[in-house]
């Protein structure tokens, strides 16, 4: 196979940077990388991380995945149109109690994490059609596998997310196109910081004081200690997004974090999704003392033998 041209998008920062950077930097050279951004003037963490590979193996584009006609010129501007890989990356997140969060704002959510994935596979999939080839990346979470206390709308986009993949790979196989769903759990990005600086300043005046003093007292804090103990970094998850890109066969799924695994499998353990349900509830509210303890081990051994995912 010769030098595969990799369409990523949401480069400005985290996991899209990280995977477009590395990319670029391949050692075999098997990629030509197209990282794309909705505002250019955020290019400068991307062209002093891609260094010598700039206007070489990397080359940065404007693309709006809200906006069909930024999507079209994009694609349009690109040699025989071509796209051997889509990464889908742009996303937005949102946490929070439902009665605090505004349907406008959920329609904005649902515009870049759901629709923003639509318009960029109707626009590069008849090619990959024509073509018979092609593998579309699509970087999920594991909140599309399963949902999060405070996370209603973020984990229904990323659900939303998955259904569509999970239909589309079927009709996609037929014309020798590989689709894959990249799950992570928690990540260590700007992306996330900005999430719980908006958790932080969020008015909670419009839900009852209990359901506040859950989300301030119990959800962030414990959130917060999460992502310290189990928390990847955007550079790892890039690594095994690579990893999925190369393969021979790609996987339809793929968990970035094994710490996170046993949480994810307590969903198929039980097919009336009481046990993932009494597990989050116990978890949350009755042996937190328990929990704390858990993560606090998990920490000692990431700190004593380096982390492995």
């Amino acid at each position: 196979m010769g030098t595969r041209r990799v369409l990523v998008t949401g480069c400005s920062s985290g996991i899209g940077l990280a995977v477009a950077v590395r990319l670029a930097k391949d050692e075999l050279r098997r990629f030509k990388v197209v990282a794309t951004m909705r505002d250019l003037g955020k290019r400068g963490p991307l062209e002093k991380a891609a260094g010598d590979s700039l206007n070489k193996t990397l080359e940065i584009k404007e693309l709006d995945a809200c906006c069909e006609a930024s999507i079209k010129e994009c694609v349009n501007s690109l040699p025989n149109r071509r796209v051997d890989v889509l990464v889908n990356n742009a996303g937005v997140g949102m946490i929070g109690p439902l009665e605090c969060q505004s349907i406008a704002a959920m329609k904005e959510l649902f515009d870049t994490n759901f629709f923003g994935l639509v318009r960029l596979v109707k626009e590069v999939l008849p090619d990959m059609k024509q073509r018979q080839s092609g593998h579309i990346v699509v970087m999920s979470s594991v909140m599309g596998i399963q949902g999060l206390l405070f996370n209603d709308v973020y984990s229904a986009s990323k659900f939303a997310v998955e259904g569509f993949c999970e239909s589309l790979a079927v009709q996609a196989m037929k014309f020798n196109i590989k689709t894959t769903l990249v799950e992570p759990g928690p990540v260590v990005t700007k992306f996330e910081g900005k999430v719980y600086d908006d958790a932080d300043n969020i008015d909670l005046s419009r839900t009852d004081a209990e359901t506040a003093k859950i989300f301030r007292e119990i959800y962030l804090p414990y959130s917060k200690k999460i992502f310290s103990s189990l928390g990847q970094t955007a550079e790892e998850v890039a690594e095994q997004t690579v990893r999925v890109i190369t393969a021979k066969e790609p996987p339809l799924r793929h968990q970035t974090n094994r710490l996170y695994m046993p949480l994810t499998a307590l969903k198929h353990a039980d097919p009336t999704g009481r046990l993932p349900l009494d597990t989050f509830y116990k978890m949350t509210f009755k042996y937190n003392n328990l929990f704390n303890a858990t993560l606090g081990v998990v920490r000692m051994l990431q700190r004593r033998g380096g982390k492995k995912y």
